[in-house]
């Protein structure tokens, strides 16, 4: 065993500490060893096997058992008399599969060493025997049957170790037989020259020779092949379809070795099949060995030119794996029919499944092919970027007219070119790529920024020219004027002075303004103002004038806003076009208000008139967004200046009561949902302004204006809620068919749900009012879970004891709503009531472990439960139990959380709840089926199995029991830690045959951790 202390070595090395093993001090280190040392134990081997070839032998097969984690050795009197099955089966029985002497399993860097190390010694050993020892019938015999007797062992780690081994060794027997192929086709060349010259020069010695050879060679052809026969045919065959996932790879791996390096013997048909076949493995891993097998064979236009029977059986697969569930896998099945692609093998239907994928948000699919627009150009971008930035020929195609001969961009293209143009400015002067696809914020390099700076140059000595021309052709044009307008965004503005291009900054500031005047559409108005913000920048010398034209625009928008705002007050019935004409002023103010400050125009009188004048009519328009935005900027000093008069404090109160009785009016009134979810947004913002939250920072002089919902406005509001959004899809007669819409739909009642739940967390509105939400979580998990999950969360942090009381009346709602549906008779096993109860078990996760920190809370939940559960008595009467006494069972889902103290306490005030109203004998009977009651003595679920079954983040449904990897039954007493939760999975109510005893029972023997805290009592 001495010639294999470097890899034994490796070996122990990564091994933890153990009883019997060798000091860490004393063992090579693994850095210390390289290839130069792999073949001196090799070289060391073969001396020692041409000197006894049994013992040698012996060291070979003791390290192979001992490389699988097998603590066991093989005797010489063992290896001389016992068959290789007899020897397997006496290894197995001592084979400790929990030692955790597994190294393939193992994960870290002295692992991966061991494991190249070993892959290693194996391609050496033979390379070194090639010309002498494995054609002695004996020693490649013994490995060969050896291996493959442990490749068929119910042990997980004989059988992948072995199946290494003998996959390395066939790859390396391929490398022999490639090397005797070229041998023979060598000797055949020099016997037919030598045989082709004239007699007289002929030597007849040396044809006998090459003959001789030639008949050595091949006879040591036949013996390899015969080798590689037994191992594909013991060995592979079985092992390809293994249940361990990297059992079957390393499988496909080294057959995809086989077939590039030795391709007239294995790239054909008979070879290809096993890999066509393993492309459908349920495993990732074994499907991207599987591509990459066929990459390497199709890089080679002359190896791929003979997989074209292999590629007509198995194209469909291919092209479906590029939708495949792993991304690595797709993207390496794009890159393969990359490749089949210069084969002309492909249809065009092929190729039209796969281009969509372009718009992937995983960018390496997107970029094995090359979204819309900004993902289109970013999928483009390493392989064209040049291309994409010729700007140049971008612009003439819009601007200037088609040469004779030439068709012109229909309205179409120039829309996706307009669009295009403006994602590759974007791409080039962000250098990040659109949202979705990025894998976090990178520092640019020094050529990066450069190449930054100059594309940022040559878009604004190029655009600062061309975009006032492009406004004036397309300023009709929503969809392009609205992409054009994002443009100034990205300029460099000293250029506009360096280059002396001021008379262009004129001309651009011209064609904004004509395009604000000549639209009313939202997009194409923000996209104004917010050009106007990118150009208003105080550091640049074009401020002023930029500024000066700015501040002239919205003067002239506010005196047209005053003046009709008048004409309408005035008019007792106005018409359509009066009321367009205020509105549509209204909404361009609001669309600059989103990005200036407006604080200097009065905008306070006229908004107030005209909700005061909403109000007295009944009636709300459509602008009442941009409304409320500018009632916002019309308070926008309160956030800086203080020292109000009292008469501005109530004018602003007043307004700010105007502004809730519209909404709500409007909630009640108006017919369009969109004008209902925005009234209640609004509501909803209001209300979380003027709240308590005002006077935070000193500011206590804003008292006046805190506003408190009363009761019955928090009534209104919760209905609303419960009525809008906690509708499933199909009962939503707004609902179309259409999948976006519904998409769309959803984001939306997202919204309200998330500003209704801003009034709780804020405590604008009370904590209880939550309990109607909470009681939503399971049914609606999909659809508002995460929202729900952290309004609850927010809420524990404000007040502990007031959640955990919501919480309990969120399951009382629900526990009544049951007995509404279902009647008096409780069935505890009907979905409704597991239902809750499953629900209460994941309230009670959400307290964490910390039993101490959540004490109060929990007991203060139990008191209210338990005074729920015996508060309604029977409708059958005196004498039988109360009508939410099954509240008991839901209750018992926390019973894990309360400390030793309070639990005892729970179970006396039950106790003498049943005393007062019934006797012994039936309370014993009815609550003792309650294992809130039964926990003293024996819990079903203990604290063990409630730490153990937190559930899937993704999902509330239950995790079903893993499958055990091993092929061997496992003692429970050998159990590894991370096995332990599979019980609570598969039983969670009972005691699993190979679970530890739960914590909770291991406990009834030892005194309490705190002695002293006293039990709470919930009198």
């Amino acid at each position: 065993m001495t010639h294999f202390l470097f890899l034994f070595d490796i070996f122990l090395a990564c091994r933890q500490p153990r009883k019997g093993r060798r000091p860490p001090e004393t063992r090579p280190k693994v850095g210390q060893h390289g290839g130069p040392l792999v073949l001196s134990v090799v070289d060391d081997w073969i001396e020692a096997y041409k000197n006894n070839r049994d013992h040698a032998l012996l060291d070979l097969i003791n390290f192979f058992i001992q490389c699988s984690g097998c603590k066991g050795a093989v005797s010489g009197e063992m290896f001389r008399h016992m068959q290789n099955s007899e020897i397997i089966r006496k290894m197995t029985e001592e084979f400790d599969e929990d030692s955790g002497d597994y190294p393939f399993t193992m994960s870290g860097p002295q692992w991966k060493k061991f494991r190249i190390s070993f892959c290693d010694f194996i391609a050496v050993l033979v390379r070194q025997c090639q010309y002498s020892i494995i054609y002695d019938e004996y020693m490649m015999d013994t490995v060969i049957s050896l291996l493959t007797g442990l490749s068929d062992s119910q042990v997980r780690a004989f059988r992948h170790t072995s199946t290494l081994a003998a996959m390395k060794l066939m790859t390396a027997l391929v490398n022999v037989a490639l090397n005797l192929s070229i041998n023979m086709d060598n000797t055949q060349r020099q016997y037919d020259a030598e045989r082709n010259k004239v007699v007289a020069k002929r030597a007849s010695d040396k044809l006998e020779l090459l003959l001789q050879k030639r008949k050595e060679l091949q006879e040591n052809q036949d013996e390899i092949e015969n080798m590689m026969n037994a191992i594909f045919k013991g060995v592979f065959v079985h092992r390809y379809r293994d249940a361990i996932a990297e059992i079957r790879a390393s499988c496909i791996e080294e057959i995809g070795v086989w077939m590039k390096l030795y391709s007239d013997a294995f790239l054909n048909d008979s070879y290809l099949k096993y890999v066509g076949w393993t492309m459908h493995d349920k495993q990732g891993e074994v499907r991207l060995k599987c591509l990459g097998a066929l990459q390497s064979l199709f890089h080679s236009r002359e190896l791929g030119a003979r997989l074209e029977l292999f590629t007509s059986r198995f194209k469909d697969r291919i092209v479906s794996m590029t939708l495949d569930k792993e991304y690595d896998v797709a993207v390496q099945a794009i890159k393969l029919l990359t490749l089949v692609l210069h084969d002309e093998v492909l249809t065009a239907e092929d190729c039209e499944s796969v281009y969509h994928l372009v718009y992937s948000a995983h960018r390496p699919i997107a970029v094995s092919l090359h979204e819309h627009g900004a993902y289109l150009v970013d999928s483009l971008w390493e392989c064209g970027s040049e291309l994409l930035k010729d700007w140049e020929t971008m612009i003439s195609l819009l601007l200037d007219e088609p040469a004779p001969g030439e068709e012109a961009l229909t309205d179409r293209q120039e829309t996706a070119l307009v669009e295009i143009m403006l994602c590759v400015i974007r791409q080039a002067c962000e250098c990040h790529p659109p949202v979705g696809r990025g894998t976090g914020k990178r520092v640019l390099s020094a050529k990066e920024k450069k190449t930054q700076l100059d594309d940022r140059t040559r878009i604004t000595e190029m655009f600062a020219v061309a975009l006032p021309l492009l406004l004036s052709k397309y300023c009709v044009d929503i969809d392009k004027v609205t992409n054009l307008l994002q443009i100034p965004k990205y300029f460099d503005l000293d250029i506009y002075t360096t280059g002396r291009l001021e008379k262009h900054l004129d001309a651009l500031l011209r064609q904004i303004w004509e395009v604000q005047d000549k639209h009313t559409d939202t997009e194409v108005l923000e996209a104004c103002s917010t050009t106007y913000h990118s150009l208003c920048n105080e550091e640049f010398t074009i401020f002023n004038r930029v500024n000066i034209t700015r501040s002239q625009l919205l003067d002239e928008l506010v005196d047209k806003f005053n003046r009709l705002l008048e004409d309408f007050l005035q008019e007792v019935e106005p018409d359509e076009d009066d009321s367009y004409q205020v509105l549509a002023t209204l909404k361009k103010i609001s669309a600059f208000h989103n990005a200036h400050d407006l604080s200097k125009w009065d905008l306070f009188n006229g908004n107030y008139r005209l909700l005061n004048t909403g109000l007295q009519n009944g009636d709300m328009p459509e602008q009442v967004t941009a409304v409320f935005s500018n009632f916002l900027a019309s308070t926008t000093p309160l956030k800086n200046r203080w020292g109000y008069a009292d008469g501005t404090l109530l004018l602003l109160l007043t307004f700010f009561y105007t502004a809730v009785l519209l909404c709500l009016l409007t909630m009640f009134i108006n017919a369009e949902v969109f004008c209902l979810f925005q009234a209640f947004t609004i509501l909803c913002d209001l209300l979380l302004i003027f709240s308590h939250q005002i006077m935070s920072s000193g500011r206590e002089q804003l008292e006046p204006l805190v506003y408190t919902p009363d009761s019955s406005l928090q009534a209104e509001m919760l209905n609303f809620i419960l009525d809008q959004v906690f509708i499933d899809q199909d009962d939503d007669n707004n609902s179309t068919d259409d999948e976006a819409s519904k998409i769309e739909d959803l984001h939306k009642r997202r919204n309200l749900l998330a500003s209704y739940c801003k009034l709780i967390i804020y405590n604008v509105v009370e904590i209880n009012t939550g309990a109607d939400i909470f009681k939503q979580y399971m049914r609606y998990y999909n659809d508002y879970g995460d929202i729900i999950k952290e309004t609850l969360s927010k809420t524990r942090q404000i007040d502990k004891v007031q959640c955990a009381k919501t919480l309990g009346l969120s399951l009382q709602m629900l526990f009544n709503e049951m007995l509404s549906e279902l009647g008096f008779n409780v069935d505890r096993s009907t979905s409704a009531f597991c239902g809750i109860k499953e629900l209460s078990r994941r309230f009670s996760l959400t307290f964490g472990l910390d039993q101490m920190k959540t004490r109060e809370a929990i007991a203060m939940l139990h008191k209210d439960g338990i005074e729920f559960a015996f508060k309604e008595p029977s409708p059958q009467g005196p004498g039988s139990p109360p009508l939410n006494l099954a509240f008991l069972d839901i209750l018992s889902e926390f019973s894990s959380k309360l400390i030793r103290q309070d639990k005892r306490t729970s179970t006396t005030c039950i106790h003498q709840v049943t005393r007062q109203e019934m006797d012994g004998a039936l309370s014993f009977y009815n609550f003792h089926d309650f294992s809130f009651v039964a926990e003293e003595n024996s819990c079903s679920s203990s604290d063990a199995v409630w730490m153990n079954r937190e559930p899937n983040a993704q999902t509330p449904l239950m995790m079903h029991s893993p499958h055990l990897t091993s092929t061997v039954l496992r003692d429970p007493k050998k159990m590894r830690p991370e096995d332990s939760y599979t019980a609570a999975f598969a039983m969670p109510t009972e005691q699993h045959p190979h679970q530890p005893a739960p914590l909770q029972q291991q406990q009834q023997q030892q005194p309490p951790q705190h002695p002293h805290e006293a039990a709470i009592d919930y009198k």
